[in-house]
C-alpha cells in the first residue's frame, strides 16, 4: 500500500473542496484530494449548471410565445428536448476544465481518484492509498433524498442525478416535492411542452419569504403547472404504462416521475466514528467549521449541516482556508449575509432575516420598506413588471431582503453586501447608479425608508421655512 503524509487531505471534489484545494495549494501547503465520482461535484454535473441551462432553453421557448406588448407576434416554437439537454452537456463541458483533475494537478494537488474512509483520527484510505494528514476537510456534498414511499423503488424515478440524461420529453412529469429543485424543473418542463403536476407534502417554496413565493407560484399556475399542496403521497405504483402518485383522496397518473423531495448528506462509506467525527445528518462542526470531536477536521458546504448551495460551499472554503492554511483560527463562518435564489421566472432571492423572524427579533423597531417592479423605468420598458422588493430594516441597517422578478438573484447582491458589511439604509440610499437600471429598485426601496423622515417631517419643513426665508 502507498502512503502518504501531506497537510491537508481534501474529500470530494464539489465546489467546496476544489476552492479549498486551489488555495492551500497556491499558497504553499501540500494537498491531496479525493474523490470517488465526478470531478466538479452535484453542481456542475447534476444541479446548478445543467438545471440554469435547461431553464435558459425554457425561457427562450416561452418567450417566442409571449413576447408581450413589444410589437412583436407571437410564433410557435419548435422544442426540440433532446437538443435542449444537448445544450445543456455542451454548458458543462465548456465548464468542467475549470473543475478538472489536470488543472489541480498543475497547482501541485495530488488527485486521488477513489472512494475515501476514515481509519483512524489522524489516516484516511482511498483505494490502495493511505493517507495521513495534519488536517482533513469533508467536502463530500450531497444526494438526492427519496423518502420511503410505498412502491416507490418499483418504478422507474428521476433525480436531477438523472433528469439531465433524459432525452425524450416527458408528456406529463410528476413532481414530488415543491422547492426550489421541483419548481426550477416544474417551469422548465412545462415550457418545454410537457403537462407537470408538483406534489408537496406542506408549502411549495416554504423556505421563501411567503409573500414573494406567492407570485412565483401564481405565475406557475398561470402557464399550467398544477401545483397541490398538503399532498402526502402514500404509494407509488404504475398502471397501464403510467405512473401512478397516490396520496390520501386523489390519484395522480403521469409518464414520469421526478423525485426532488430535498437532499441527503454523503457521509455513507466514510466511516467517520474511525476518524473520532461526530455526525447527525451531517457533520457535528462549530462556527469554526471544525469537527466538534475531532480538531484536524473541518467540514464545508453541505457536510457542515448548513445552507445547501454552491456559493455557501465556496465561502465555507475560504474560512477553511483562513484557519487550516494561514492558522487565523478566529474565522467564523457567519449565516445572516448568505443569499439564496430560487430561478424561476420571475426570479426569487432572499439575504438575511426573513420578516418573521424579523419581528420576533426586533419587534416593534423593524421596518419593512417596499419597492415595485412597477416603478422602475428599466422594467417598464422592458414589460417585466411584476414583481417586488421588501427590505427588513432595523436600527437604520437592512436586516434581511427578499425580491421576486426579474433579475432578483442579481439584485439581492447589493443587499447580501450591505449586511455582510453592516452598512446602513443610506449606504445604498447614496449610491449612483446608471439609468435606467433594474438595480435602481434597490436604490427606490432605500430611498423609501427615508421619505416619511424627510417629506413628512414637520420640524424640518419649519426648517426649511427659516433656511429659505433667510437664506442670502
Amino acid at each position: 500500500m502507498e502512503r502518504i503524509k501531506t497537510d491537508i487531505c481534501i474529500i470530494g471534489a464539489g465546489s467546496g473542496g476544489l476552492s479549498v484545494a486551489a488555495g492551500a495549494s497556491q499558497m504553499g501547503a501540500q494537498v491531496v484530494l479525493i474523490e470517488g465520482h465526478e470531478m466538479g461535484g452535484d453542481c456542475l454535473n447534476y444541479g446548478c449548471v445543467p438545471s440554469k441551462s435547461l431553464l435558459a432553453s425554457a425561457k427562450a421557448a416561452y418567450g417566442m410565445t409571449h413576447p408581450g406588448d413589444l410589437g412583436i407576434a407571437p410564433a410557435e416554437p419548435q422544442v426540440d428536448y433532446a437538443a435542449a439537454k444537448a445544450h445543456t452537456r455542451r454548458v458543462i463541458e465548456t465548464i468542467a476544465p475549470v473543475d478538472s483533475q489536470e488543472r489541480y494537478e498543475g497547482f501541485g494537488v495530488r488527485v486521488i481518484r477513489d472512494w475515501a474512509r476514515f481509519v483512524s483520527p489522524t489516516e484516511v484510505q482511498a483505494g490502495a492509498i493511505s493517507i495521513t494528514a495534519r488536517r482533513f476537510v469533508i467536502a463530500t456534498g450531497s444526494r438526492p433524498f427519496v423518502p420511503p414511499i410505498d412502491g416507490i423503488e418499483d418504478v422507474p424515478y428521476l433525480t436531477n442525478e438523472t433528469l439531465f440524461d433524459l432525452s425524450e420529453r416527458p408528456e406529463h412529469l410528476l413532481i414530488i416535492g415543491g422547492g426550489p429543485i421541483g419548481i426550477e424543473m416544474a417551469q422548465a418542463h412545462i415550457r418545454l411542452g410537457s403537462r407537470v403536476t408538483v406534489l408537496e407534502t406542506g408549502k411549495a417554496l416554504a423556505a421563501h419569504d411567503p409573500e414573494c413565493a406567492a407570485i412565483v407560484l401564481n405565475r406557475l399556475r398561470e402557464e399550467g403547472v398544477e401545483i397541490v399542496e398538503g399532498a402526502q403521497v402514500t404509494r407509488i405504483g404504475s398502471e397501464d404504462g403510467s405512473i401512478i402518485a397516490e396520496t390520501a383522496d386523489r390519484t395522480y397518473r403521469g409518464s414520469h416521475l421526478l423525485v426532488a423531495a430535498g437532499r441527503r448528506v454523503n457521509l455513507d462509506g466514510l466511516d467517520p466514528e474511525a476518524g473520532n467525527i461526530a455526525c447527525d445528518k451531517a457533520v457535528r462542526v462549530g462556527d469554526d467549521l471544525r469537527s466538534v470531536t475531532n480538531r484536524r477536521v473541518y467540514a464545508v458546504g453541505d457536510a457542515a449541516g448548513r445552507l445547501q448551495f454552491t456559493h455557501v460551499a465556496g465561502y465555507h472554503a475560504g474560512i477553511v482556508v483562513r484557519s487550516a492554511v494561514l492558522g487565523m483560527r478566529w474565522a467564523k463562518a457567519r449565516q445572516d449575509h448568505l443569499p439564496r435564489a430560487t430561478y424561476t421566472d420571475p426570479e426569487l432571492a432572499e439575504v438575511g432575516l426573513g420578516e418573521e423572524e424579523a419581528r420576533r427579533r426586533y419587534g416593534s423597531k423593524l421596518e419593512v420598506v417596499r419597492s415595485s417592479y412597477d416603478h422602475n423605468d428599466r422594467a417598464i420598458a422592458e414589460g417585466r413588471k411584476t414583481g417586488t422588493i421588501k427590505v427588513l430594516v432595523a436600527g437604520g441597517k437592512p436586516c434581511g431582503a427578499a425580491i421576486v422578478g426579474a433579475h432578483a438573484g442579481e439584485l439581492v447582491g447589493m443587499w447580501a453586501m450591505a449586511i455582510a458589511n453592516g452598512q446602513k439604509m443610506s449606504a445604498i440610499a447614496n449610491t449612483v447608479l446608471p439609468y435606467p437600471t433594474f438595480s435602481e429598485i434597490n436604490k427606490r426601496a432605500a430611498s423609501g425608508y427615508f421619505s416619511p423622515r424627510l417629506f413628512d417631517n414637520p420640524r424640518l419643513k419649519t426648517f426649511v421655512g427659516l433656511v429659505q426665508k433667510y437664506l442670502p
